[in-house]
């Protein structure tokens, strides 16, 4: 849910109109009533929202239908994931909307904030939806990830240190399975050696070292993060064919493309298949299983960016935040953010003069 009944209590106490679609936060445990209470208007249908709204707050990317009730001098402000998704650039392109990306809004040390707490989310998840797939009865080598006495703990590699990855690294140790953390940047597996000790076994990231350590695993969960850019594919066809019978596959970079050769997107109600003989997890929008969770903790962080825009304006907005500008990925039927551009083969506009 884009916006808690706590987070539209501070946009109309600030003098905002808020439209909620009927029933909209119901599944993350939020009834109309409490939007009520906070101040908003209830909409009947998603129809009339987007008719009706300047600036739409959203979680997941719009689907077809959404793209085509946006309207030039709209904003649009969710979770986008362009250069994975070429049709769903095209539509935004031909609505003339302004499309702002929570995932590639940067702060001033270069971090992501608008994408962390996501990242967080499905890091942590990533561990326990291996373990699950790992039983026998779920598709898996009915394997235990911890281990017991006297029988060794299943081995997990993870790939990439980022946020996701040292949340799901910080999971896995957790329920005590032998974990392997590769990553190219050599500051991060610094930090998660100084962070976990003997506990997590660090690699530089190479082709070799990947090979290797992806083929001895049981769970393989990819965190590999390029910001704004298609995830890169580590992990090729054959090193998943050469993986363990009932091995599993855990993909989180999948809303970027994904970064084994052998993953192609999945949804909550069919979460996975079987690829070269191993279980794959490729959820888009894997926080979606925990809506109530994953609301408050994105409102946490998208608030302020909400309220800037709502009060603002996203021209004076960006130009007060040279770093929510980064933000904008499409504005008039150009495309504004240069990465997303050249993954997609397709021109780049500077975007608007002045912010």
């Amino acid at each position: 849910m884009g916006l808690s009944p706590a987070s539209v209590r501070e946009l109309t106490a600030a003098g905002h109109t808020v439209l909620v679609e009927l029933q909209a936060g119901v599944g993350a445990g939020f009834v109309d009533a409490e939007y009520l209470a906070a101040g908003a208007r209830i909409s009947p249908t998603a129809q009339m929202v987007f008719e009706d709204s300047e600036l739409v707050v959203k979680v997941k990317e719009p689907q077809p239908d959404e793209c085509a009730r946006l309207s030039k001098g709209q904003i649009l402000f969710a979770y986008l994931h362009l250069a994975a998704d070429p049709d769903q650039t095209r539509s935004l392109l031909a609505s003339g909307v302004t499309a702002i990306a929570y995932e590639t809004v940067t702060a001033a040390d270069g971090s992501l904030p608008l994408l962390t707490p996501m990242s967080r989310v499905a890091g942590r998840m990533a561990v326990q939806v291996g373990a699950h797939y790992l039983e026998k009865s779920a598709g898996g080598a009915g394997i235990l990830l911890g281990g017991v006495s006297g029988i060794p703990a299943s081995q997990v590699v993870v790939l990439g240190a980022g946020v996701a990855g040292w949340n799901a690294v910080e999971i896995a140790v957790g329920m005590q399975a032998r974990v392997i953390v590769i990553d190219i940047a050599i500051q991060r597996l610094t930090a998660v050696a100084d962070r976990f000790g003997t506990r997590v076994h660090t690699v530089q990231s190479t082709t070799a070292s990947i090979k290797k350590h992806v083929i001895a695993a049981d769970l393989v969960i990819g965190c590999v993060l390029i910001p704004g850019a298609a995830a890169p594919k580590l992990v090729t066809r054959e090193m998943v064919a050469a993986m363990r019978p009932g091995a599993v596959v855990v993909d989180v970079s999948i809303d970027q493309g994904g970064c084994f050769d052998t993953s192609r997107p999945t949804t909550h109600a069919e979460p996975t298949y079987i690829e070269e003989g191993i279980l794959h997890y490729c959820v888009t929008n894997m926080p979606g299983a925990v809506p109530r969770t994953s609301t408050l903790a994105l409102n946490n962080a998208t608030l302020p960016y909400v309220k800037e825009l709502a009060d603002l304006g996203w021209q004076r907005a960006f130009a007060a935040n040279s770093h929510f500008r980064n933000g904008l990925n499409v504005h008039a039927g150009k495309i504004c953010h240069e990465t997303i551009a050249k993954d997609l083969g397709l021109e780049y506009s500077t975007g608007p003069v002045g912010v």
